[in-house]
């Protein structure tokens, strides 16, 4: 095939399902992605500066409003679905259906990384920012530095990973929107849980968000890039041998 050839089937490849995909879907991330870094670090550059932010205490003023005791419960039930041993048992079981079910070893080793190397993550920016909490409590898990919220950080990575392989499967597309739903607000509960119950202030959680999404991001570029290479028609031996050959 020369270079003319290659290029006229070039856009009907695209078009296939197999390659259209992961390039839109890592679009997307890159998206969210260069979001990310940008409000993590116009977070960081507050908090290095020992500055006070002005929202942190303008939404916390505005949860105040709305206290109650059923609501403390419900939040209290809520703030579990970040912990780590809940994380650590939702990992076990994805693992689990992940090789029994699907023998699918590369999301498998992309997930245990998202998750392992998030965790450690989330312990080195606590322990560089070194930012004291709103208030101390071991009964919600909340001891430590403050600075980002590691329940955050954790279930954007747990489920927001849970939901790409979810829309990345062969369910419906119903399904896919429904799941993609419930991971949001999952993510957006479990955030919104940790300033009520007064353990993170809102920057925290938004900071989590934000290294979340691109430590996420990353895991599923890498594992999206090594299932491009297997079963994708266009690979670096056809660029290579297109343009190493002569036109005909």
């Amino acid at each position: 095939m020369n270079k003319n050839e290659f290029f006229r089937s070039f856009p009907g490849v695209l078009k296939q399902k197999k390659v259209l995909y992961p390039l839109v879907l890592n679009a997307f991330g890159l998206i969210v992605a260069i979001l990310a870094i940008m409000l993590f670090s116009e977070l960081a550059e507050e908090i290095l500066e020992k500055e006070t932010l002005d929202f942190d205490q303008a939404i916390i003023s505005g949860i105040d409003v709305v206290r109650s005791d059923w609501l403390l419960n419900l939040m209290e039930i809520i703030t579990e679905l970040g912990s780590v041993w809940w994380i650590t048992v939702v990992t076990i079981a994805t693992i689990a259906i992940l090789w029994f079910k699907k023998k699918d070893l590369w999301s498998i080793i992309s997930f245990v990384i998202a998750q392992g190397a998030g965790g450690l993550l989330t312990t080195v920016l606590k322990n560089f920012f070194e930012r004291s909490r709103p208030t101390v409590d071991a009964a919600y898990d909340a001891v430590g530095y403050s600075f980002p919220s590691g329940h955050s950080m954790g279930s954007f990575i747990l489920y927001g990973f849970l939901g790409y392989l979810i829309v990345r499967s062969q369910r419906g597309r119903t399904t896919k929107w429904i799941s993609a739903v419930l991971v949001f607000l999952f993510i957006l509960l479990i955030g919104f849980s940790r300033i009520y119950l007064g353990v993170h202030y809102p920057s925290d959680v938004l900071a989590g968000y934000s290294a979340g999404a691109l430590w996420l991001f990353a895991c599923i570029f890498s594992l999206e890039w090594l299932l491009w290479i297997k079963r994708s028609s266009v690979s670096f031996g056809s660029f290579k041998k297109v343009f190493s050959s002569k036109d005909s």
